[in-house]
Order: structure tokens, then C-alpha cells, then sequence
């Protein structure tokens, strides 16, 4: 009589072998990776995305004064 071991089940339901097993927890490992360097990326963009218009505006308007300072001088 043989001894019967239990089989590790799938999320359907089917019967998993040894190495399934092994590459689903690979698998998971990798997704749970992907997402925390997901965030890290998302993290280091967000800044980027919420800089003021304002302040490049304002940077704009002091180089086209002080091109206009420079035209002056020189006769432009």
C-alpha cells in the first residue's frame, strides 16, 4: 500500500506538483518586486509633476528683463 502525500492546490483548485509549487513562490517574489520598484518610481516622479508653474514663470520674466537690460546697452 502506498503512502499518499497531498498535493499543494492551485487558486482553481487543481493539484500543483513540487516544482509548480517552487515557480508560484518565484513568481510571487518577482510581482511583490515589480511593485515596490513600481512605487519607487511613481515616488520619484510625483515631485516632478507637482513643481509650480508659478516659480518658472517668475524665472522667465527675470531673464526677459535682463535681456532687455542687455538690448539697451547695446543698442539692439
Amino acid at each position: 500500500m502506498a503512502i499518499k502525500g497531498k498535493a499543494a492546490k492551485s487558486s482553481s483548485g487543481a493539484a500543483m506538483s513540487k516544482y509548480d509549487v517552487e515557480v508560484e513562490a518565484r513568481l510571487q517574489a518577482l510581482e511583490a518586486a515589480v511593485k515596490e520598484i513600481s512605487a519607487k518610481c511613481d515616488e520619484r516622479a510625483t515631485p516632478a509633476a507637482t513643481v509650480s508653474t508659478g516659480d518658472d514663470h517668475d524665472k522667465l520674466v527675470a531673464v526677459e528683463e535682463a535681456l532687455n537690460k542687455v538690448r539697451g546697452v547695446l543698442g539692439v
